[in-house]
């Protein structure tokens, strides 16, 4: 029986995002960037939650500084994507790049010339941009002048941002997303929402304060789309991934669908245009006081997205005893119980390609809007062979069943617009700041102390999407 068949129209690509391949971290008039202050190693994962050291400390090496330099050669890179025959390419724009410090009242033309140009070559290329308005960056003065996301002065500098955007852009972009990996403000709270955190005390109040500020700007940013763009589209992103109870013990199960909720609540807020009531009771028992205005609860009303779109890496496990949290990084700062019965990646994550279809089936039931998904992928590393040829079956094997379980949730009736694996050209890991950690069908020659020619070589999983995508995903 043939299964899912893909939409004529469906979105086959790949992602990135603006401080993990640009570089040029001071060209053009940009300004320095949460992401800019991050080392790589072992020392940058305790920095993405609590980043006060960072700001204190000058490290040798920071991997954003030169990126995989696409700043200067994205011509080459796009054109590359083409050639596999790309449909849409997501990638986003450096905050900092277009208000260098964050509170300006004009944009940086420098900048903006840069996306005019990188924008034109994609469209050119014949690829749809879908293009992520913060993807973990945000300009440092607003971190330090503000409090990053836990001052609602920055609601007003998100929302002066993306207006330059939406209005700039409103004939080459369709497909906006308000913020990356929104959920992770939960978990990384200085990459995720700028935030200082010193100690555990006061963790819960100040992530989500910060939390209902991105909420707000979020739904500021679709209501100007709606004036600016109305033919775009504009839509929400989430850290996806399930929680499966540990247990049929009815402890576990509840504690999966609390940690569940966890997450989806932003989409919840995002989609239905208000607060669920389960999360009354969470800010209740937890001491939380969200500060928010009937002007607020109007925006967040008025403001709810077109789409949702989510990454999917793994699934987690959630037990009513105490598990890790996640802080190594191994479950991509997810707390979680393990799965015995899932092999893992070289960097630990757990391979589950069922898990997509389930968050797909999840998503679509209860928000009946189009699902994107924006990153999947698997992290490896990967060898040069001495002919200059690099056989990553590994990814191959994940990708190709990950897009099946894709196929089973179309022809559940799931409605998904779209497929852009992350990492499509490989780049610095949020993580862990390595270019070790390799995701993308193109290689590029860098590694995790910065040395290299930055050469660009075609993977074996390079041919094999080009051949997924030409089939509209039939043959796999």
């Amino acid at each position: 029986m043939s299964i899912g068949k893909f939409p004529k129209d469906f979105l086959w690509g790949g992602a990135v995002s603006a401080s993990q391949c640009e570089g040029a971290y001071d060209v053009g008039g940009k300004g320095l960037s949460t992401a800019d202050i991050l080392p790589g190693g072992k020392t940058r994962i305790p920095l993405l939650q609590y980043a006060k050291p960072a700001l204190a400390t000058v490290y040798d090496y920071y991997p954003s500084h030169e990126g995989i330099d696409f700043y200067h050669r994205y011509k080459e890179d796009i054109a590359l994507l083409a050639e596999m025959g790309f449909k849409a390419f997501r990638t986003s724009i450096a905050w900092s790049r277009i208000f260098p410090k964050g509170d300006e009242e004009e944009p940086n033309e420098e900048g903006l010339k840069f996306y005019d140009a990188l924008l034109a070559e994609v469209v050119r290329q014949g690829m749809e941009p879908v293009i992520t308005i913060s993807h973990f960056e945000m300009p440092l003065h607003l971190v330090k002048e503000y409090g990053g996301w836990l001052n609602p002065r920055v609601v007003e500098f998100y929302e002066r941002y993306a207006r330059v955007l939406l209005a700039r852009y409103r004939t080459q972009v369709k497909y906006w997303i308000t913020f990356n990996e929104i959920n992770m403000t939960l978990h990384a709270p200085f990459i995720g929402g700028g935030l200082i955190i010193e100690n555990d005390d006061d963790r819960a109040q100040k992530v989500y304060q910060a939390a209902h500020n991105q909420l707000v700007a979020s739904a500021r940013a679709v209501i100007a789309a709606r004036e600016l763009a109305p033919e775009a589209k504009i839509g929400c992103m989430l850290a996806g991934g399930p929680y499966y109870p540990q247990t049929p013990n009815p402890e576990d199960v509840f504690a999966a669908m609390a940690m569940d909720r966890q997450n989806l609540f932003f989409a919840d807020v995002q989609v239905r245009g208000s607060y669920p009531s389960y999360m009354q009771r969470f800010f209740r028992e937890r001491n939380v006081e969200i500060k928010i205005t009937a002007a607020e609860k109007e925006i967040l009303r008025r403001g709810t997205v077109d789409f949702v779109s989510f990454s999917y890496y793994m699934s987690h496990v959630a037990t009513a005893q105490k598990q890790s949290n996640g802080v190594d990084g191994v479950l991509n700062l997810f707390a979680s119980a393990p799965n015995p019965y899932l092999t893992k990646s070289e960097w630990g994550w757990p391979i589950d390609p069922l898990g997509l279809r389930y968050t797909l089936n999840q998503l679509y039931d209860r928000y009946q809007k189009p699902l994107f998904i924006v990153e999947n992928g698997l992290g490896a590393k990967d060898q040069v062979e001495a002919d200059g040829t690099i056989n990553d079956e590994y990814r191959i094997s994940y990708l190709r069943d990950h897009i099946r379980a894709m196929q089973e949730a179309v022809e559940d009736g799931v409605d998904v617009i779209g497929y852009t694996p992350w990492g499509c050209i490989d780049l610095v890991s949020l993580s862990t700041g390595e270019m070790a950690k390799r995701y993308g069908f193109v290689y590029v020659d860098r590694d995790d102390q910065g040395k290299g020619t930055l050469k660009r070589i075609r993977k074996k999983s390079f041919y094999w999407y080009k051949k997924v995508i030409a089939t509209n995903g039939q043959e796999l």
